[in-house]
């Protein structure tokens, strides 16, 4: 086995949550009176946190007042509404069983907010990570390194023995801002060819190379 550990990004990595995503900020959208937005212009504004992916949402220019109101609004809606279409992406239970059957340890960091995360876990994934962990006050969010430092911390494992699992910029520069070996999927949020042009190395087309490159 290579590794110890698998953190695994939450939205675009074992999660398909963009039809969600894209369904409440449309709500919003349409309750402001802005215009709405494709799956594929969600895709690119998801990957930071809720707050910037309504930032991202809205017309330039408008105030920070509104943007306040906007936010509130899309988390009230989105809390009731985020798993009507959301789902695990193909394989990624078996991948999970897999590796905790191989002595693997399993783990989530997210931008999602953390009760959301936890709530999604239970939901879809219960009983098969050994941690998780979305954004917390107080807590730097990714791609800063803080949640991975807490997920090693409660899990009592070194930086080379985990490996980060992700599918945008975001997670790479995650896994490179924590000194994680870095997995970068192709299913996500982000295409193959935007990952290798940002620089990522180890590219895994299905979950069973995932399984391949954590387990060897």
């Amino acid at each position: 086995m290579n590794y110890k550990l698998a953190v695994f990004d939450m939205d675009g990595t074992i999660l398909d949550t963009l039809e969600d995503l894209t369904d409440s900020v449309n709500y919003v959208m349409e309750r402001y009176h802005y215009p709405t937005h494709s799956l594929d212009a969600v895709r690119g504004f998801v990957g930071n946190g809720i707050r910037l992916l309504i930032e991202r949402a809205v017309p330039q220019g408008i105030a920070k007042e509104q943007i306040d109101a906007v936010y509130a609004d899309f988390m009230e809606y989105y809390k009731e509404h985020c798993a009507d279409k959301t789902k695990p992406y193909e394989g990624i239970v078996e991948l999970l069983e897999t590796l905790r059957a191989a002595g693997c340890l399993t783990a989530v960091v997210s931008n999602k907010a953390d009760a959301a995360v936890q709530e999604l876990c239970v939901q879809y994934f219960d009983g098969l990570f050994d941690f998780a962990i979305g954004e917390r006050a107080g807590m730097a969010k990714k791609p800063a390194p803080d949640a991975v430092y807490e997920v090693l911390k409660q899990l009592e494992v070194s930086k080379v023995d985990a490996v980060y699992i992700g599918d945008s910029d975001v997670d790479f520069d995650t896994a490179r801002n924590s000194g994680l070996d870095c997995i970068s999927v192709t299913w996500g949020f982000r295409t193959e060819e935007f990952l290798r042009n940002y620089g990522a190395k180890t590219i895994a087309r299905t979950t069973n190379e995932v399984a391949a490159r954590i387990l060897g």
